[in-house]
This record gives structure tokens, C-alpha cells and sequence, in this order.
């Protein structure tokens, strides 16, 4: 874990430095917003000597005017400085959510899969909205509030010393208050980010799963669940709140007893012949101009803290180097054939976790269709994974063409593959965008085109705004066998070499299945194809079948040959007869 400092220093190389243009040209703005607001109270003395003692009418109009000029000098630059840091603020926190985003684009499946993606909204958020406070919003209170001052104390020592002396007195006192309070909120802070993330997370949970709720009746339970995880986020807001202004009465009290002593001390003074009034009422106007950027100074600490907290959250997410990623000197991936050989390959998801495909040795031949069968848990779609490198084989390896897959860029490999599975995955976007959305340089006539060949075309026809159509969440608006012949053409706009498919014509009826069985046909000629395999149909057109059961192929070929000497393979079949 990195020091406080370490993560200021890291923000600032990487996301301020390069708007110190900026940030110092609202330095300057502040700067004239420290002098105005000095001006304001020195100018308390001449008002109050020659106009209201001394009755000097020559500068009845001239003092007040200055007055409004500084009140008026003060606004705009408060105005400016503030504008420009806005600036800042806005540039950083998309610079800080695209290396983020970035980060989560390229990471390994692994780490997207093993956090909900609540808490990766909840990073880019609520945890970058601290950080970005962090580095403009604490940034511009700091120049502003101590230049200011800085000005009034200028002010307060030029009328008298010994009271400016006395009154500076309560700047440490304060500081160190501070420092306690900002430990206590970093803490809290921590606690109220992560809580943030499971309210973000179950709230997904909800809204993808509603119809689930109304079925079995769960309302109640949910709400419960519910209000016991908002309660919880709100005490620790509450708990946030009252530190924060915990400050407020420190500060009043130390305030109220340095004016009584101010006062007492004064008296003591004008008595003396050491102090006029008209220099007392500026001192006093510029000791209560200086409580508000004390206060504010005093109370700096607690944002820095809420902003390290969320560093420590979103930086990780930045820094993730993915498991997954090219050799040096990896090469493009050149297709021919299209064979595919595993040779020896062994996984687990888990380090320590139970092995999940055992020295698996495939030989997938280009251009023809092979099938993966098994029982649910066997490793088909594990074997599928390892293809377009989601994961890594833990040993041994995968060649395309007599190619490993380790060797080439992923970027090469993953544009000779495309993936079909069961579990639908659609932009909430219109039909057009969803299926140029792997060749965004198509054309209207090829989308079309695909759209023909996968027979989505006859229901796209019918809706009203046919290819503009919005579908929705995930396709939300559309049926299964709809979003499946979307998620074909999708494949076949590509025109990849290989086909991957995941149980892609899995509960579907039969009308639909015939067509979309037609679509996987058109798609699949020619090129080499592995299906995760439960309908016959597919089955039986397969030119190899592998069949896998706990993470290993225990036999292979045909379907004639393995009916007749794969014990394994006969049930399964058997069982798919069954279910026809």
C-alpha cells in the first residue's frame, strides 16, 4: 500500500501537472481575490476616521466607491478562478475515468467475472468525484484561502502587532484539530465507498432480476434486504456528516474566546494611547474576513483524506496489468486451413482451486464442423474460452495452423474468430449498430445482407422503424430467438475463418430453431467451426466429435463410430433422443 504522499505524488504527475498552466493563472485570480478582500477591511479605517471622526466631505463618495470596487474586484475574480478550475476539474475527472474504463477495456476476464460490475461503477463515480475534488476543488480553497490570508493578516499586523500576535494564536490550535478530524473522515470515507459499491451492485441486481422478484413473490424480501443495506450507507454518511462539521464548533468556540480576549486586549490599548478605534474596527473586520478561509483551511485536511481514499480505490483499478496479454515479439496469426490442435493443455480458474481441463489433446480439423459433447461441468465451454484467449492455459498449447496462439497477438487471433452463445449479449442501441458492431465499416446493404442469411430480416421488416429500431436493455424488447439470429448476423458480418458456438440453439422452439439452424449453416460453411453441442441436428452434421467428461476427452469421431464404443457418448445421445 502505497504512502499518502506516494498517492499525491502520483496524482499530481499523472493528472495535474499538465493543467499547471491553468491552475496558476487561477492563482493569479485568487490572488487579486486575496488583495480586494484585504482592501475591504483596511479601507475600514479611513472610512471610519476621516468620514465618521474626522467629517473629511472630500471623500464622502471616493471611500465608498473604492468599497464597491474592491466588493466588485473581489466577485469576479472568486468568479474567474472558480471557472477555471471547473475547467480543470472536468478535464480530470474524464482523464482519471478513461484510464479507468481503459484499464477495465483490457483486463483479463478473471477480474471483471470475480467483482460485480457495481462496484466498478462505484469506482468511476463516486471514488474519481473525491479525487477529483481532491485535485481542483482543494487545490483552488488552498491558494484562495491562504493568499487571503495571508493579505488579512497583512492588514491586521500593519494596524496593530501585539493584536495580530495574539490573534494567529488560534491558526495552529485550529490545524491540529483539523489533522485529527481528517484521519477520522478518511476511515469513514473508505467504509462509505464501499457501501456505495454494494448499494450500486444490488441495485443492478434488481433491475436485471425484476421479473424474478414478481414471480416468487419476493417484494417484501427485497425491500428488507434493501433497507437493511441503505440503513447501513446511511449511518455512514450521517457518520461522515457529523465529523464534518465537528470543525464548525471547534471553530466558533475558538473564535468567541479569541474576540473576548481581542476585545479585553484592545480596551487595554486605546486606553494606553497605543490604538485608535478606526484601526480596532479594521483589525476586527480583518480578523473576521480571516475565519472563513481559516475555517476553510482548518477543515482542507478532510477532503485530502476522502481523496486519498478514493485514489486508493480507482488506482489499483488503473495500475491492473492484465495475466493475459502478447509475448514480445508475438506475430500476427496467418489463416489458412483453420486447424486447431490442443496439445497437452491443462486450466483451473484458481490458483488453489481443483483442475479443470486434465491434458486435454484435441485435433480440430480447418473448414469442417466439430462438436464438443458432455454433461454440464465437463469443461466444453472451458475449452471454447481458451481459444480466443479469455484465459490462459496453465500448461501446454493451443496452435492455429501450427501457430500457438501465445505466440501471436491477440489482436490477430481474436479478428479471425467469432463467437455465437446461448447467452445473447446485445447493446442497448439500435438493430443497425448491433450488428455492424463487429465491422463498423459495413455498409447498410451488408448489414442487410447478414440479416437476410441469419432470417432476422423478416422480423426486423416488421417493426416500425425497422433497422433504427432501439432494442433495449440487452435486447430487452425483442425474444430469444430474435436476439440469437441478431447475434448471427452479427457473426456473419464478420467474416472471421473460425466460428465458435456456445449451445447456440438452446431453448428455442422448433420453428425458430429450424431457422436459426439454417442461419448457423450459412455461416459455418466453409469455415472451421466448434459447437458445444445438445441438439442432434447439430450432433449428427459434426465431422468430428469430441466427447469431454471432468476436463478430459475420453473419445472421439463420428457419431456411427462413437455410438457403438463410447459408452459415455451413447447416454448422452440417448438422453437427447429423450428430450426430442
Amino acid at each position: 500500500m502505497k504512502s499518502d504522499i506516494e498517492i499525491l505524488k502520483r496524482l499530481y504527475n499523472d493528472y495535474t501537472k499538465k493543467y499547471v498552466k491553468n491552475i496558476l493563472l487561477s492563482a493569479f485570480f485568487t490572488l487579486l481575490l486575496a488583495g480586494s478582500t484585504a482592501a475591504v477591511a483596511y479601507l475600514l479605517d479611513p472610512a471610519i476616521k476621516q468620514l465618521f471622526i474626522e467629517q473629511k466631505k472630500n471623500l464622502i463618495l471616493v471611500i465608498p466607491g473604492l468599497i464597491v470596487l474592491a466588493f466588485a474586484i473581489k466577485g469576479a475574480s472568486l468568479y474567474i478562478a472558480k471557472i477555471i478550475m471547473i475547467k480543470v476539474s472536468v478535464d480530470v475527472t474524464r482523464d482519471i475515468q478513461i484510464d479507468a474504463f481503459s484499464s477495465i477495456l483490457h483486463a483479463d476476464t478473471k477480474l471483471i467475472e470475480n467483482k460485480h460490475s457495481g462496484k466498478f461503477i462505484s469506482n468511476l463515480q463516486n471514488d474519481v468525484g473525491l479525487i477529483t475534488n481532491l485535485v481542483s476543488t482543494v487545490i483552488l480553497n488552498l491558494f484562495k484561502d491562504t493568499l487571503t490570508l495571508v493579505a488579512l493578516l497583512a492588514v491586521m499586523f500593519y494596524q496593530n502587532w501585539k493584536l495580530s500576535l495574539f490573534a494567529i494564536i488560534m491558526i495552529p490550535v485550529a490545524s491540529v484539530a483539523a489533522k485529527t478530524l481528517g484521519k477520522r473522515m478518511g476511515k469513514v470515507s473508505n467504509k462509505q465507498m464501499r457501501l456505495a459499491g454494494v448499494v450500486n451492485s444490488y441495485l443492478m441486481e434488481i433491475l436485471k432480476n425484476h421479473k424474478l422478484a414478481k414471480i416468487f413473490q419476493r417484494e417484501n424480501y427485497e425491500l428488507t434486504r434493501a433497507n437493511t443495506i441503505i440503513e447501513d450507507l446511511k449511518k455512514t454518511k450521517q457518520k461522515i456528516m457529523e465529523v464534518f462539521v465537528r470543525a464548525s464548533p471547534i471553530m466558533e468556540v475558538l473564535t468567541g474566546i479569541m474576540i473576548a480576549f481581542l476585545i479585553y486586549f484592545s480596551a487595554i490599548l486605546i486606553s494606553r494611547g497605543e490604538l485608535e478605534v478606526s484601526n480596532f474596527f479594521s483589525f476586527l473586520a480583518a480578523m473576521m474576513l480571516a475565519y472563513q478561509p481559516v475555517r476553510s483551511l482548518a477543515t482542507l485536511n478532510i477532503a485530502i483524506q476522502q481523496g486519498i481514499a478514493g485514489a486508493k480505490n480507482v488506482l489499483p483499478i488503473i495500475d491492473y496489468i492484465p495475466e493475459v496479454k502478447d509475448k514480445e515479439g508475438s506475430k500476427n496469426l496467418k489463416i489458412d486451413e483453420g486447424e486447431i490442435v490442443f496439445e497437452n493443455v491443462e486450466f483451473n480458474y484458481n490458483k488453489n482451486g481443483s483442475r479443470v481441463l486434465n491434458s486435454v489433446n484435441l485435433n480440430i480439423p480447418g473448414k469442417k464442423m466439430t462438436a464438443l459433447v458432455g454433461h454440464s461441468g465437463a469443461g466444453k465451454s472451458t475449452i471454447l474460452n481458451l481459444i480466443p484467449r479469455f484465459y490462459d492455459a496453465n500448461s501446454g498449447d493451443i496452435k492455429i495452423d501450427k501457430q500457438s496462439i501465445y505466440d501471436s497477438s491477440i489482436y490477430s487471433l481474436r479478428k479471425n474468430l467469432s463467437l455465437v452463445s446461448q447467452d445473447t449479449t446485445l447493446f442497448d442501441d439500435t438493430i443497425y449498430n448491433n450488428i455492424a458492431y463487429a465491422n463498423t465499416e459495413a455498409s447498410m446493404s451488408e448489414v442487410k445482407e447478414a440479416a437476410e442469411y441469419s432470417f432476422a430480416n423478416e422480423f426486423i421488416e416488421k417493426l416500425p422503424n425497422k433497422y433504427d429500431t432501439i432494442i433495449g436493455e440487452n435486447g430487452v424488447r425483442l425474444s430469444g430467438g430474435e436476439k440469437q439470429r441478431l447475434s448471427i448476423a452479427r457473426a456473419i458480418i464478420k467474416k472471421s475463418p473460425i466460428i465458435l458456438l456456445d449451445e447456440a440453439t438452446s431453448s428455442l422452439d422448433a420453428e425458430t430453431e429450424n431457422k436459426i439452424q439454417k442461419a448457423i449453416n450459412f455461416l459455418t460453411k466453409g469455415r472451421t467451426t466448434i459447437v458445444i453441442a445438445h441438439r442432434l441436428s447439430t450432433i449428427l452434421n459434426s465431422d468430428v466429435i469430441y466427447v469431454v467428461d471432468n476436463g478430459k476427452v475420453i473419445d472421439h469421431g463420428k457419431h456411427d463410430k462413437l455410438i457403438n464404443t463410447s459408452e459415455t457418448y451413447k447416454n448422452f445421445y440417448e438422453k437427447q433422443i429423450r428430450k426430442t
